[in-house]
């Protein structure tokens, strides 16, 4: 069964846009990307036709990071600084939210993503929700399992439930999802925990994902073991201690940048923690709006490319950003680069879309299955309306879709394997019962922040 799609822009990514342009779906592969009026030499004479019209035809979106099973939190934890913020997020994901509340938000965080066209989501989860989310709503993902364990006597303990975890999950994989596991952060991560899970993860050929250098307060963490970090868990009777330069520098050390994980944020690093990085053949994922919501600061995206370093966009959780929307990161992205390069248009349009699809493809080790339309990739597509007065005249579809449509726009077809999962704008999943449950999760939450004593 083959299907040809033609748009009065195709945007293969890996070449320029195509005008009149038309992409041909045999399966769950694409067949050949071209101009439509050329496509009678490759389609056969009965292939049905979806004329798309005044649209963007291109890649699905890659949300190189995200915490779908926290969507239920969206504007819930404003106005407090990073160290309140981790703490309120963790008492109520732990005491407020059952696993079924968590299944609900990342069904929810999933429906958002493909209707602003995402079709591929590498999510940090504690509760492994998401990995059942995204199974049954047929997008394209990686779970990464997190673990947590400041406490060096507790490794054991902690690396051995992670196994136990993954094991069983792992069983689950398809040949869309995939199981990984990720060291949440240097701050509730101790060293010998953070070399044991590296060790685990090459073992197992399992991907890996790391927050990292994202906060003023983390690097004092690892550079001097002073600062807020260090004294919550001295509190909790955990020696802390000055443990490398940066916290790049620690996970060398600790043998996780030679896992080649995927490195979250890295806000905070210097030239050469991103040599370092590079070395390794460590990838990362760039997270501007939350980065810029939490205050922490801008990525030296610009370094990151110098190097050669795979780079994706990631929206991270909406309690830190409110929405999940990859051309609002494209466009953020494009706008910080010039700030700090003083240089008008220095990240363009059409280089935010390489990072907003075959960069966090290639961040994710997905880079030859999708991110760029070409016979032989995965049919992951989304089509983008271009007809829109606020869009028009559309002189580049890059810059249409990274500055005019960037924060607005709902994708009128979106495609994983070959499968429209969103159609004339519509989301093909039912969504009635867990949207009115998630209606009386978040009526709860504010109920106990209105007794909260925190």
């Amino acid at each position: 069964m083959e299907t040809l799609y033609t748009a009065d822009w195709v945007l293969p990514i890996s070449g320029v846009p195509i005008e009149q342009g038309a992409v041909l779906v045999r399966g769950d592969r694409i067949a050949w990307v071209g101009a439509a009026a050329q496509s009678a030499m490759h389609a056969h004479a009965d292939t049905p036709v979806q004329a798309l019209g005044a649209c963007a035809l291109m890649p699905g979106l890659v949300n190189a990071h995200s915490h779908l099973e926290l969507t239920g939190l969206r504007g819930f934890l404003e106005g407090l600084d990073f160290r309140e913020w981790l703490r309120t997020l963790t008492i109520v994901r732990r005491d407020l939210l059952s696993d079924a509340d968590l299944l609900d938000a990342s069904r929810a965080g999933i429906a958002e993503a493909l209707c602003h066209g995402i079709t591929t989501l590498a999510d940090c989860t504690d509760s492994a929700m998401p990995l059942t989310a995204m199974r049954e709503m047929g997008v394209r993902g990686i779970g990464y399992v997190e673990v947590f364990g400041p406490d060096p006597s507790l490794r054991d303990e902690s690396l051995a439930r992670l196994q136990q975890r993954v094991s069983a999950l792992r069983r689950l994989d398809t040949s869309l999802v995939r199981t990984g596991v990720s060291p949440h952060a240097p701050y509730t991560v101790s060293a010998p925990l953070f070399r044991a899970t590296a060790e685990y993860a090459r073992a197992e050929s399992l991907p890996m994902a790391v927050h990292v250098a994202e906060s003023a307060a983390e690097t004092a963490f690892v550079r001097d073991g002073a600062g807020p970090f260090a004294e919550r868990l001295r509190e909790r009777g955990i020696v802390v201690a000055a443990q490398a330069r940066s916290p790049i520098a620690l996970l060398e050390a600790t043998g996780v940048l030679a896992a080649q994980p995927l490195l979250i944020h890295a806000i905070r690093a210097d030239d050469e923690d991103v040599a370092r990085v590079a070395h390794h053949g460590a990838t990362i994922v760039h997270c501007p709006i939350s980065n810029a919501k939490l205050g922490h600061g801008v990525a030296p995206l610009d370094r990151m490319l110098a190097h050669g370093i795979a780079t994706g966009l990631g929206s991270d959780s909406v309690a830190s950003n409110d929405r999940m929307h990859l051309l609002d990161e494209a466009r953020m992205a494009t706008l910080l680069h010039a700030v700090r390069s003083g240089s008008p248009d220095s990240l363009t349009a059409h280089e935010a879309l390489v990072l907003a699809t075959h960069g966090g493809a290639r961040a994710l080790g997905l880079g030859d299955e999708v991110g760029t339309l070409e016979a032989g990739k995965a049919a992951d597509l989304v089509a983008f309306p271009l007809h829109a007065s606020a869009v028009q005249p559309v002189h580049d579809p890059a810059v249409a879709l990274v500055h005019a449509l960037a924060g607005g726009a709902v994708a009128s077809l979106v495609m994983v394997a070959g499968q429209p999962l969103v159609q004339g704008g519509v989301l093909r999943h039912a969504t009635g019962e867990w949207v009115g449950r998630q209606h009386v999760t978040a009526t709860r939450l504010r109920e106990w922040r209105r007794h909260s004593t925190l």
